[in-house]
């Protein structure tokens, strides 16, 4: 079976689970650790204007969504999987400042140079690199901004973590082959012209370990002192990019 059919099935899957029980709380709480590369993400949108529009690509059931929607940003969220769709437009159904659509990110079905603002939040693996970055860019305004935060695979304790997974079925092989690396990254700086990339978490490896002996906080604040002070890439967790589409 195709890869991205097994991963919808997938998501579908889960989507179904919450929609049969109307749970639709946060499902995924991110440890406080873990939580950095995430605000900084946010806090890239807190100066938009709210008359831009904004493509989010990837949202699931709107984990990331209804953080940009109580900033009043105009956000239309897609997913390949539509019960997830139906998750998102039964959880925001008051937000007058969304919409959604049932997208598959290799195939964006929107007019070229249509939004102001695209943004990704783990999802660059679903798609195939070149394909979805071609999309995004064609999307994409003259002048208009990307923001992505993903997880970097430049770590061979993650890279080996991630295969494991695979192996448990708990992800597709192409989604495995297809996390973003720095190379990836410097080809979206590339395609569009200008960006700033930050990386985060460059100690998470040792996490496990640290947990037995430090509270989460402590792992937090030395997780972020290793991050400032020796500016590790190839062994960080996350990453946070922010392009420009200066190239057109």
């Amino acid at each position: 079976m195709n890869d991205k059919v097994v991963e919808k099935k997938r998501y579908d899957k889960k989507a179904q689970i919450l929609l049969k029980t109307n749970s639709f709380a946060q499902t995924n709480i991110i440890p406080l650790y873990l939580n950095r590369p995430y605000d900084y993400y946010f806090k890239l949108f807190k100066n938009l204007s709210k008359k831009n529009k904004i493509l989010e690509i990837g949202s699931g059931v709107g984990q990331n969504t209804n953080q940009l929607l109580d900033m009043s940003l105009k956000v239309c969220a897609t997913d390949i999987s539509s019960t997830s769709v139906k998750i998102m437009n039964k959880k925001f159904s008051k937000y007058k400042n969304f919409t959604s659509k049932v997208v598959d990110m290799e195939h964006l079905p929107f007019d070229d140079h249509n939004f102001d603002v695209i943004c990704m939040a783990g999802c660059l693996s679903y798609g195939n690199n070149q394909i979805v970055m071609n999309e995004i860019y064609k999307a994409l305004k003259p002048g208009g901004i990307v923001i992505i935060v993903d997880s970097l695979n430049n770590n061979p304790i993650y890279r080996f973590n991630r295969y494991i997974n695979y192996l448990l079925n708990k992800r597709s092989k192409s989604t495995l082959k297809r996390i973003p690396d720095i190379n990836l990254i410097d080809q979206y700086i590339k395609k569009f012209g200008s960006g700033k990339v930050k990386y985060f978490g460059s100690i998470t490896w040792v996490f496990p370990l640290l947990k037995l002996i430090l509270s989460d906080k402590s792992i937090l604040n030395l997780s972020n002192w290793i991050d400032l002070k020796l500016n590790i890439k190839k062994s960080a967790f996350k990453f946070v990019l922010q392009l420009k589409k200066i190239n057109y």
